[in-house]
């Protein structure tokens, strides 16, 4: 551990990740501190007790770094500083030290695959052909006529390439165009981010959050993607409208040299007591293959999410027993993390429950199924309040990529809104500012935490009371699973660690139904606050209910 590492009250538990509830926070959006209208680190560190009433284990907290924010963060122009916008290091440090007190750890967002073109080190690699860092990022001549080198797409629309004048090349951008991706061919790239890395962990984060972990290394050929099959094309990676879809994505992402760097961060992770890292793993045609080998052997991620659970598909009873049962296939001893919701998917209340008639009930039946999940959980912020997506108009749209494909596809700004915590408060007691960055819904105001707290009905209080719950029985976090054979939209599995086996039922429909106990006998748990009755040998549940019982 490096010297000027701060102490830590938490136990330095290495897998204290395993099984953990991980809770996300988009720094823009969770607490205004200066009346700016955009939430700071000062806000987050204020707002640290909510967090820890909620039972979470850790925070995730998107990009803080400087950045020209053309994509809010997710555009780095310096890796070792704080963007004014949301502060300083000093508030970051105090952030940590009161999450700590708290006892929270704290995991931030790190961004490795692209910079912004206002980096020093692109703004150095743009300059000539020649200077030290010309190798840098991703470059390409023309092919004879002009046009660019090959037939990659970005994510946010047409060409991965742009042209540049200076040097008279094509660099890559599997983002937007401000967003130059880095030559991790070049060991120089990877000892940088890794030293960007150290300097983090120096001052006491617990780990990391890995942003599109398999961009980092494209094929040094630049071959073309071949076409993918219309019956393939899977639009969790990119909006269904996005000809991003149309291609097998096996040479600008997923490469086998990422292997490597992967050893190489794990080894640094390694130098430091209790430290994890979770990737995300952007593919819909590849993801659980990948979650797999990432996470394989105990040498790279501790953890990876795919978009399994992330994608606009209704969730039913059997993606998530094929979804459980493919992770454990492609990846027998490594480990998932599982999130509904995050900042670039329609919130999930609204994705899946546009037609359900009680969404505090489905919000709370969906949260006790996340929750029971074999793997790690993240949990984004407003979902323990059942918040909803909000419509927003155009002319407050603030994302490019809801710009660029409206208005087939609004872009991510209706989840991105801010944090609502008190109806009496100026703008829900996010900001004193007249106006926010995103407006605040008046169907979330209505939602505010305030509203919720000490209410035992509501979906603020069943996360509370379930995330209880959950530390109170170690299967939950650690345990194997095993699906139990159940009728159309009803789910059961098994959650078993040691001497313990938990049954979990799930009524994921919105009428009254019985479902049968597996053989055995069960005995009820308490202290979850789903209502049930046991007839016989069967279990009556109300629409959206769940039952736990452990094996006697």
């Amino acid at each position: 551990m490096s010297a000027s590492t701060p102490p830590s009250p938490l136990a330095a538990d290495k897998d204290w990740w395993r099984g953990a509830v991980i809770y996300q926070i988009y720094p823009r959006s969770f607490q205004d501190s200066n009346g700016d209208g955009i939430g700071d680190l000062k806000g987050i560190t204020a707002r640290l007790p909510h967090v820890a009433a909620l039972g979470a284990d850790a925070i995730w907290i998107s990009p803080f770094f400087k950045s020209p924010m053309k994509d809010f963060g997710y555009d780095v122009s310096d890796y070792v500083d704080v963007d004014p916008m949301f502060g300083s290091l000093a508030d970051f440090d105090g952030l940590i030290a009161e999450a700590h007190r708290l006892g929270v750890r704290v995991m931030i967002d790190l961004v490795m695959s692209h910079s912004s073109d206002q980096h020093a080190w692109f703004v150095e690699s743009r300059s000539s052909r020649v200077n030290p860092k010309a190798d840098w990022y991703v470059w390409a001549d023309p092919k004879p006529d002009g046009s660019p080198p090959n037939n990659w797409l970005s994510i946010f629309g047409g060409s991965a390439w742009q042209w540049d004048p200076t040097r008279m090349q094509y660099y890559l951008h599997n983002f937007l165009t401000s967003q130059p991706d880095l030559n991790l061919h070049n060991p120089e790239v990877q000892d940088a981010l890794l030293a960007a890395t150290r300097f983090w962990l120096d001052r006491g984060v617990d780990g990391f959050r890995l942003d599109t972990i398999n961009f980092y290394f494209h094929d040094k050929e630049l071959r073309d993607n071949p076409p993918l099959a219309p019956e393939r094309r899977n639009a969790s990676t990119a909006p269904a409208v996005n000809p991003y879809n149309f291609q097998e994505h096996i040479y600008d992402k997923n490469r086998p040299e990422n292997i490597a760097f992967l050893k190489r961060f794990r080894a640094l992770l390694d130098e430091y007591p209790a430290i994890a890292a979770v990737g995300e793993v952007g593919d819909s045609q590849r993801g659980l293959e990948i979650v797999g080998e990432y996470t394989s052997g105990n040498d790279k991620m501790q953890m990876c999410y795919a978009f399994e659970f992330l994608a606009p598909e209704p969730l039913t009873p059997s993606v998530i027993e094929q979804t459980q049962k493919a992770f454990s296939a492609a990846a027998p001893d490594g480990w998932a993390c599982w999130a509904f919701s995050n900042h670039d998917v329609v919130r999930h209340v609204s994705r899946w429950g546009a037609d359900v008639l009680d969404r505090d009930a489905y919000a709370k039946m969906l949260s006790a199924l996340l929750l029971t999940q074999r793997g790690s959980v993240c949990i984004y912020q407003g979902e323990e309040l059942g918040l909803t997506e909000a419509d927003i108009a155009f002319e407050d749209l603030q994302d490019p990529y809801g710009i660029q494909f409206w208005p087939e596809f609004k872009g991510r700004d209706g989840c991105r809104t801010p944090m609502v915590w008190d109806t009496h408060a100026n703008q829900a007691g996010f900001s004193t500012a007249d106006k926010t960055w995103l407006p605040i819904p008046v169907e979330h105001v209505l939602r505010a935490v305030n509203t919720q707290e000490g209410r035992p009905e509501t979906v603020l209080e069943h996360y509370r009371r379930f995330l209880a719950f959950r530390k109170l029985h170690p299967a939950f976090a650690k345990g194997d699973i095993e699906f139990v054979q159940m009728p159309e939209n009803q789910l059961a599995y098994t959650r078993s660690a040691g001497n313990e086996t938990l049954l979990c039922l799930f009524n994921m429909t919105g009428e009254v139904a019985s479902l049968a106990l597996p053989s055995g006998e069960w005995v009820a748990l308490e202290g979850h606050g789903f209502e049930s009755k046991v007839n016989g040998t069967n279990v009556d549940l109300p629409a959206w209910g769940a039952y736990f019982a452990r094996h006697a």
